[in-house]
């Protein structure tokens, strides 16, 4: 089968069919680069998914990520940036081994199709030539017949005439013999024409054409091939990738067999044990008797230690019942209600422990006052507490227990690292300082003893530091006796000016704003010593700014730690407003400022002022 002897009058239809082909290739150049583009779109999109889900450095989520469920799903996102890389990968390959081979394949097939269908128009022009000198002399042959014979009659009816002289008669004799020659030179230049032409149009039709032919349908059997080519690369792009993300896939499959539900449970355990103990039973208190009620040796306080203590289960006195102080709860349980003047019916003032309570509660059962005050988070303690962003105490006495072992354990192992790390740095030192006194021409060994010194002071620094933390945690371990916040205070200087003192406002340590725990001591002595440090702590910063005004709407009692008393109708400065509490930082003078219950005060906020919020 042949296009030049099949289709040899078909030339129009196999231009038309041939620049068909080429648009079919370039539509399926486009298809493979859209695809491309998706896929790179696609592998772009899974990317940005992965980075967007991954653990922030330095954040509470890259805490999160201990356990083994998290653990797999970072190992998911993982694979998933890999399984967007192989995408990337097919993209690349469909660009380099499709898309830009065939471009260069289409440039160079329409450059053939030119070329071939130019050769053949050339031979169509070459054979119509042809047939316009045969058809010229044709008609050149048959005007000389016609001539010719119009001149025999014309010689033949002269000669028939007796009255046209003989002059005449020979003179239309010679033109009737001179058309009859003219038209036998007419009859061999047209059978001579007619022969070339007939040799011209077999070799058109019979050597030409189908030559012509052939070579189009040589280039379009090409452009067929060259495009199944082309899809089968195409599906081979695809499956040189499938090992790999078939591996990805593995990789998410073994991530999620490797959660340990039992591993997760205990690392909660670990992360939140605080090392208390449960509260024992709280003994029945009669109020059926008219005297004051009192509390025995094993009830919630002991007369003989001057302040209240919790005794659970006849653990020792030293555990404190969590998130309270003991001497907070005794006054919350054993106090009388001494109500204001009935406040608005808003936020009530004893939604803070040790606060006034509401006047439209009168009198509690003891379980609904132990809840509130259980379910309750203290606004203040001491003057430390008034500070804004307090600093956590070094020795991590804010933590309960089991938190507090692990906080000095890491940091322990943090500094025999850095110990380590400087004995390295000393010991390098050293040898360089070896080779210098070796060789004098590589360096002066007495620059290095400043260095050399350096790296020993940092090295006992460390040691001291590490002592002191090794201390606290064995105190927390239980392996030293308990020592006193005196003795606790002076091993916060061990690091001399670098590191200040960090201490707790009292002896009577309780649970700070955050809910974090303390240890109580008993000794009135220290407390008073630490008292007054902290009142000079504090006066020494600057006061906060003013943020409005307020009018006291009742008469206050601040009888309270961190309270302070208002008249009715008083005007005050508002130096820090309501945080949810139900609680209002107010301040009468530069040296006199505490809080009040927020029901009990008309605020007027100063719009312009830092911090304040604008209320419509």
């Amino acid at each position: 089968m042949s296009w030049g002897t099949e289709l040899w009058d078909q030339f129009d239809n196999l231009e038309k069919h041939t620049q068909w082909g080429i648009d079919i290739l370039e539509k399926y150049i486009k298809f493979v680069k859209e695809r491309t583009e998706i896929e790179l779109s696609y592998a772009k999109q899974l990317r940005n998914l992965s980075k967007k889900y991954q653990p922030k450095k330095n954040s509470k989520e890259e805490e999160e990520y201990k356990y083994t469920a998290c653990k797999a799903f970072l190992s998911t996102l993982n694979e998933m940036n890999d399984y967007a890389g192989q995408h990337e990968v097919i993209s690349e390959n469909m660009t380099s081994q499709i898309t830009v081979d065939l471009m260069r394949y289409v440039q160079e097939l329409k450059q053939e199709r030119k070329s071939n269908f130019h050769d053949g128009r050339k031979a169509q022009q070459h054979i119509e030539t042809c047939w316009k000198q045969l058809e010229s002399s044709k008609r050149r042959f048959e005007r000389d017949c016609k001539e010719a014979d119009r001149a025999q009659q014309y010689f033949e009816k002269m000669d028939a005439d007796i009255n046209v002289t003989k002059a005449d008669v020979e003179k239309a004799r010679q033109q009737a013999q001179l058309r009859h020659q003219l038209a036998e030179d007419s009859k061999a230049d047209y059978s001579s024409i007619l022969q070339r032409f007939n040799q011209e149009q077999w070799e058109y039709y019979h050597t030409h054409i189908p030559t012509i032919f052939q070579k189009i349908q040589e280039m379009e059997e090409r452009r067929i091939v060259r495009i199944g080519e082309s899809m089968k690369t195409y599906a081979e792009v695809d499956r040189q990738v499938i090992p790999i993300i078939g591996k990805c896939l593995d990789g998410i499959v073994k991530a999620a067999e490797s959660i340990d539900q039992k591993n997760d449970s205990q690392l909660v355990v670990e992360a939140y044990k605080s090392g208390f103990e449960p509260p024992g039973d709280i003994e029945f208190e009669d109020y059926t008797q008219p005297m004051k009620r009192t509390v025995s040796e094993n009830s919630l306080s002991s007369s003989k230690e001057g302040k209240a203590e919790l005794k659970f289960g006849g653990k020792s006195r030293g555990k404190l019942w969590p998130f309270i102080k003991k001497n907070k709860l005794m006054s919350l349980l054993t106090s009388p209600h001494q109500p204001p003047p009935p406040p608005p019916a808003s936020a009530s003032p004893s939604a803070v422990p040790n606060g006034p309570q509401s006047p439209k509660q009168q009198k509690e059962p003891l379980s609904h006052r132990f809840n509130e005050f259980m379910t309750s988070k203290p606004k203040i303690h001491c003057f430390r507490s008034l500070k804004r962003g307090g600093a956590t105490p070094e020795d991590f006495s804010n933590l309960p227990p089991e938190q507090r072992r692990k906080k000095l354990q890491q940091k322990v192992d943090d500094l025999n690292k850095e110990i380590q790390k400087e004995m390295d740095q000393r010991d390098a030192i050293t040898k360089m300082k070896d080779v210098y006194l070796k060789n004098p021409q590589m360096g002066d060994p007495a620059s290095l003893d400043h260095k050399l010194a350096e790296a020993t002071q940092n090295i006992e620094k460390l040691r001291l530091e590490t002592q002191k933390f090794e201390a606290w945690l064995a105190e927390v371990e239980g392996r030293l006796p308990a020592r006193s916040e005196q003795a606790r205070r002076q091993s916060g200087m061990y690091d001399g000016q670098t590191h200040p003192t960090v201490t707790n406002c009292a002896q009577d340590r309780e649970s700070s704003p955050d809910g974090s725990y303390t240890e109580e001591q008993s000794q009135e002595s220290e407390l008073k010593v630490l008292a007054t440090d902290f009142d000079d702590e504090f006066d020494d910063e600057e006061p906060l700014p003013a943020i409005g005004t307020c009018k006291a709407l009742y008469t206050f009692e601040g009888q309270n730690e961190g309270t302070i008393s208002v008249v009715e109708g008083e005007t005050l400065s508002v130096i820090e407003e309501d945080k949810g509490d139900g609680w209002t930082r107010i301040r009468r003078s530069e040296d006199e400022e505490g809080y009040v219950p927020t029901s009990y005060v008309e605020v007027y906020l100063d719009k312009n002022a830092k911090g304040a919020k604008t209320y419509i």
